[in-house]
Formats: C-alpha cells, sequence, structure tokens
C-alpha cells in the first residue's frame, strides 16, 4: 500500500521580512506546532521514504522541525508546490517520489486539503479544511495516486 501524508505548513508570522508572502517564517505557536507534528509522526512510526516541501519559508521550517523527531530523508525543495493545485501537487508526487512507498508532501492550503477530498472523494469541491500543522495519512488504494482511491488512515492537529 503506497501512503501520502499532507502536512499543511504551521503557524506564520503575518508578514515576512521583506513583505514577501513567501518569506513569512513560522511564529513562536507555529514551530511548537511544527515539533509536535514531527512527534506525532515519530510516535506512529510514519518515517517517510520520500520528502517534498514547498520553498516558501515557513513549509522549510516546518519540515526542518518535523525532521529534529523523525529521521527524514533529504528534503526536496520544489517552488511548484506553493500556489499549486490538487492536479499539480499529484503530478509533483508522481515525478519527484515515483518510487517512494510513503511521501511526506509539506505545502499550503487550499491546495493540500483540496488534494486530500480528491483523493478520499474523488473530487476536491468538498476541502474540509486543514488548520496549520494538521497531518492527513492518506492510504492509496492499488497504489493509484487518482481521485477516490485513497482511504484517510488518520487526521491530527496539534
Amino acid at each position: 500500500m503506497r501512503e501520502l501524508l499532507l502536512l499543511r505548513h504551521a503557524e506564520a508570522m503575518v508578514a515576512g521580512p521583506d513583505g514577501r508572502d513567501i518569506e513569512r517564517p513560522l511564529s513562536l505557536h507555529g514551530e511548537a506546532q511544527a515539533r509536535a507534528a514531527g512527534v506525532w509522526l515519530a510516535d506512529q512510526g510514519a518515517v517517510p521514504d520520500a520528502v517534498l516541501c514547498s520553498s516558501a519559508r515557513r513549509a522549510q521550517m516546518t519540515a526542518d522541525a518535523v525532521g529534529k523527531a523523525l529521521r527524514l530523508p533529504s528534503v526536496q525543495l520544489l517552488p511548484a508546490i506553493y500556489q499549486a493545485t490538487p492536479g499539480d501537487l499529484l503530478a509533483l508526487v508522481e515525478n519527484h517520489a515515483a518510487d517512494a512507498r510513503r511521501v511526506l508532501l509539506v505545502g499550503h492550503n487550499p491546495g493540500l486539503e483540496q488534494l486530500l477530498a480528491l483523493l478520499i472523494e474523488g473530487r476536491s469541491e468538498d476541502a474540509r479544511g486543514m488548520a496549520p500543522a494538521t497531518i492527513a495519512w492518506v492510504e492509496l488504494a492499488d497504489d493509484a495516486l487518482e481521485p477516490g482511491h485513497g482511504r484517510l488512515r488518520a487526521i491530527w492537529s496539534p
């Protein structure tokens, strides 16, 4: 069974040092959320084979904090995850982690919550929302990264 761990970045500051959204760092609360996410993944034994992360500073900081609790493989920073659609995210997983059995995808809403709805329910319009630092653990039937082929194994929020 192939698995996808969707992790929305933890809580970020309102503005980055240069005013650009992509440079917003985690808040102190967000840093604690990200560490807690790493601890939860470690407690579950959910160590990924591949990590795909948005190049946004808050996503990188989230992945770094998770990495302190888990022994993560090298993190692939992918600028395309920032503002990606669910279809874009599926293509990125296929193109950058096709051989991995368990992939950790660190990114943003609305893309992640729409991807979760697409995998579980077969359509992205019913996105249920993912608060900062939420993890959705999806098992993929027949290893297929296709709409409606996922089963939600767990969802966790700090």
